[in-house]
C-alpha cells in the first residue's frame, strides 16, 4: 500500500511538473518571464508630453527630442572601459559610480547611464552601441520654450527621484515627472499613459525586429494639450517693467477668477531647467539666497498689505454699522491712543475727512477710529475681534485660495486667541491692535491674495477661486473654479468704497496711475520694512503697493503690485500697475514716458545698501 502511494505521489509529481514547464516554455506569454532572457528588450514607448499654450491660442511650451543611454546590470559584459569612456565624454569613475547606482536600484529593470545626450553623441554611440550589451538608448522629450518668461507658472520636469519611485509604481528610474508649477499639478493630464514594445535581439545585441510579433505591445494614450489664462504678451510685458526690481504682479479677470499676469522678479528664463546642465543650473538658482529667483513672490511673499487694507476694514465697519459713509474724522497729523502712542498721519494738521476723502487722501487717522470703533462695538473685544477676523477672512485672505498651482502661503489673520496667547491676562482690546487698521499690525497677505480682494470689491461682493488653466484638451476643470464665492460683506457697501477708489486715482494718492479714456479704481500702499541684521532690528526702505481693478463699471482687470524696498505706493507700484492696465484693455501704451521710466528705472543700489556694511539711509 505505502509502495503504491509512494509511485502514485512521484507520477503525479513528474506529470504536473511537465506540464508547468511545457506551460511556461510553449504557450506562456506573460513578458515577467519573457525578459529575463536575454534576447528580449522591453522598451517604453512615451506619448509626447502634452503642450501647453495662453489664453489667446499662443504656443508657450513644446518638446523637443532628446536621447538617453539606458543601462539593465544583469545583461553586462565586459567591456573597454577606456573606449566606452571616450565615446560618451565621461571618466571611468563616472561610470563605475552609474553602474553602481543602477545595481543598487534594480539588477533586471532599466536605469538611466546618461541622460539627454545630443544629437551628435547619440549619432556617434549609435554606431558602435552594439558591442556593448546590456546598454541601449531610449528616446525622450524634454521641454522646449516659445518664451523667456513664466518659470514660475510653467515649472520644470526632471527626472523621478528614490521618493518618487516609492510613491508611485508607474514610474520607472530615469522617467521625467512634473516638478513645479503647472507641470507637477497636471502631471497626470501631461504626461499621458506609456506604452510598451519587445524586441527581439540577436547573439550580437542588435534589434532584428518586434517579439512575438508585436502581440504583447501596448500603445500609448495621447497627453492633453492645457490652455493657460495667462496673455503670456502681457506677462513678458509685466516681467519687463519689474526688471531690476524685487517684487511681484499678479493680475485677474474679476468676472472669471482667471489669473492673466503673475510675474515675480528677480526670476530666470525657464529652458535654463532644461538639458545637462539642468542640475547643475538648478543648484546654482537655489543659492542665490540674495535676489531668490526660485521665490515666487506673488504667491509666496507674505507682507503686511499696507493701506490697501483700510478698504476691507471700511467695509467691515458698515457692515457691522460701526459707521457710516458720512462718519467725519478730523486729522492732526495723527492719532494718539493708548498710552501716549502715535500713529503719524501725512494728512495736514485739522483735515477733517468722511469715507470718501478717507480713502483718497490714505487717512490713517480716519481708518484708525474706523477700526477701534468696529472691534469696541460689541462692547467685548474677543467677540469684536473675531467678527472682524472672519469678516477679513471671508475675502480669500489668511488662508490658501485653492488656485490650481503646489506653491503658496495662507498669509495671516489674527484673532482673538492670537491675542490671548499674547495677553494671557487678556487685558486688550482695539489699541493693542490698532495696527491692523492701516495693513501693518500683524497682518501678513501675499500679493495674489490682495489681487483677488481687489477683483472681490470689483464684483462687488463675491469672487471665483483664482486659477491657471483656462481648458483641457478633453477634460472640463474643476468645478470649484466655476463657483460663486461670496463675502460676508452685503453688496450695497461697496459702493462707497469703489467711489473712494476711483477718487484716489482722480486726485488723491494715485493720480500717476490714470489711463486715459479708462475709469481706474485703485489704493495705494507704503509698507514699513523691517529685516535682522547681524541679530539687530533694522528698517529699510518701505514697499511700494498698489491694487486697482479697471473699468468702474464691467470690469475686465484687477491688478496688485508689489516692489520691495520701492518708497511710496504711487512711486512705482501704482504707474506700473497702471501701464499693465492699459496694455490689457486698449492693447497698446500711449504714455511711453511712463513706460520708459518704469522699464529703465533701478532699484538695484536700494538692495545694496543693507549688504555694504555701511550705514545707509532709507526713503530717500
Amino acid at each position: 500500500m505505502r509502495k503504491s502511494l509512494l509511485f502514485i505521489l512521484v507520477v503525479s509529481s513528474g506529470v504536473i511538473f511537465t506540464i508547468r514547464l511545457f506551460s511556461l516554455q510553449v504557450f506562456s506569454s506573460d513578458y515577467e518571464s519573457q525578459s529575463l532572457q536575454n534576447s528580449v528588450l522591453k522598451e517604453n514607448i512615451y506619448p509626447e508630453r502634452g503642450f501647453i499654450y495662453d489664453r489667446n491660442g499662443t504656443l508657450i511650451v513644446e518638446n523637443q527630442p532628446t536621447y538617453d543611454l539606458m543601462i539593465i546590470p544583469r545583461q553586462l559584459q565586459q567591456l573597454d572601459t577606456i573606449e566606452f569612456c571616450n565615446l560618451l565624454k565621461i571618466d571611468k569613475k563616472l561610470l563605475v559610480d552609474k553602474i553602481k547606482e543602477a545595481r543598487a536600484y534594480s539588477t533586471r529593470k532599466p536605469s538611466v547611464l546618461l541622460a539627454q545626450l545630443s544629437k551628435s553623441d547619440y549619432a556617434a554611440l549609435q554606431e558602435k552601441l552594439w558591442k556593448y550589451r546590456g546598454f541601449y538608448v531610449q528616446k525622450r522629450a524634454v521641454r522646449k520654450y516659445n518664451t523667456s518668461s513664466a518659470s514660475n507658472i510653467l515649472g520644470y520636469i526632471s527626472e523621478v527621484n528614490r521618493f518618487d519611485l516609492r510613491r508611485d509604481p508607474y514610474y520607472q528610474s530615469g522617467e521625467l515627472i512634473g516638478r513645479q508649477g503647472i507641470e507637477k499639478t497636471y502631471e497626470k493630464t501631461l504626461r499621458g499613459v506609456k506604452g510598451v514594445r519587445y524586441l527581439q535581439r540577436d547573439k550580437f545585441n542588435r534589434v532584428i525586429g518586434p517579439y512575438q510579433k508585436g502581440e504583447l505591445d501596448t500603445l500609448p494614450t495621447k497627453a492633453q494639450d492645457i490652455y493657460l489664462t495667462i496673455d503670456i504678451a502681457l506677462q513678458e510685458y509685466g516681467q519687463k517693467l519689474l526688471q531690476n526690481k524685487r517684487g511681484g504682479i499678479v493680475a485677474i479677470e474679476p468676472e472669471t477668477g482667471e489669473i492673466l499676469v503673475n510675474v515675480s522678479t528677480p526670476t530666470y528664463p525657464p529652458d535654463l531647467l532644461v538639458g545637462r546642465n539642468r542640475s547643475e543650473n538648478f543648484t546654482f538658482l537655489k543659492n542665490d539666497t540674495i535676489n531668490r529667483p526660485l521665490f515666487d513672490r506673488g504667491l509666496q511673499g507674505q507682507y503686511p498689505p499696507g493701506s490697501p487694507f483700510k478698504l476691507v476694514n471700511a467695509l467691515i465697519a458698515l457692515q457691522e454699522e460701526a459707521i457710516t459713509p458720512r462718519f467725519r474724522v478730523q486729522c492732526n497729523e495723527g492719532h494718539y491712543y493708548g498710552r501716549n502712542d502715535f500713529m503719524k498721519c501725512h494728512c495736514s494738521y485739522g483735515t477733517k475727512n468722511r469715507l470718501n476723502s478717507g480713502i483718497y487722501n490714505s487717512c490713517n487717522t480716519y481708518f484708525a477710529n474706523v477700526y477701534r470703533r468696529t472691534i469696541d462695538h460689541f462692547n467685548n473685544p474677543k467677540k469684536g475681534m473675531d467678527i472682524w477676523s472672519n469678516h477679513v477672512k471671508s475675502f480669500g485672505m489668511g488662508n490658501f485660495l485653492g488656485y490650481d498651482h503646489p506653491t503658496g502661503q495662507k498669509g495671516f489673520i489674527p484673532n482673538s486667541d492670537y491675542y490671548n496667547y499674547w495677553y494671557p491676562n487678556q487685558r486688550w482690546g482695539a489699541t493693542t491692535s490698532l495696527s491692523n487698521s492701516i495693513g501693518q499690525g500683524e497682518v501678513l497677505t501675499t500679493p495674489i491674495q490682495l489681487a483677488n480682494m481687489v477683483a472681490t470689491i470689483a464684483n462687488r461682493g463675491f469672487f471665483y477661486k483664482p486659477h491657471f488653466v483656462k481648458k483641457l484638451q478633453r477634460d472640463s476643470i474643476a468645478e470649484k473654479y466655476r463657483k460663486l464665492n461670496y463675502t460676508t460683506i452685503d453688496s450695497i457697501h461697496y459702493e462707497p468704497v469703489v467711489e473712494g477708489m476711483s477718487n484716489v486715482v482722480k486726485w488723491g494718492t494715485a493720480r500717476i496711475a490714470r489711463v486715459p479714456g479708462v475709469e481706474v479704481c485703485g489704493k495705494t500702499g507704503t509698507v514699513e520694512n523691517f529685516v535682522r541684521i547681524e541679530g539687530e532690528k533694522v528698517q529699510l526702505t518701505d514697499h511700494s503697493m498698489f491694487v486697482a481693478f479697471a473699468p468702474r463699471e464691467n470690469p475686465k482687470i484687477a491688478v496688485a503690485v508689489f516692489v520691495e524696498n520701492g518708497y511710496w505706493g504711487g512711486r512705482w507700484a501704482a504707474p506700473i500697475a497702471s501701464l499693465v492696465i492699459e496694455k490689457y484693455l486698449t492693447g497698446n501704451v500711449r504714455r511711453t514716458y511712463l513706460e520708459n521710466r518704469m522699464v529703465n528705472g533701478s532699484l538695484v543700489d536700494e538692495y545694496q545698501k543693507p549688504l555694504s556694511g555701511k550705514p545707509f539711509e532709507i526713503n530717500e
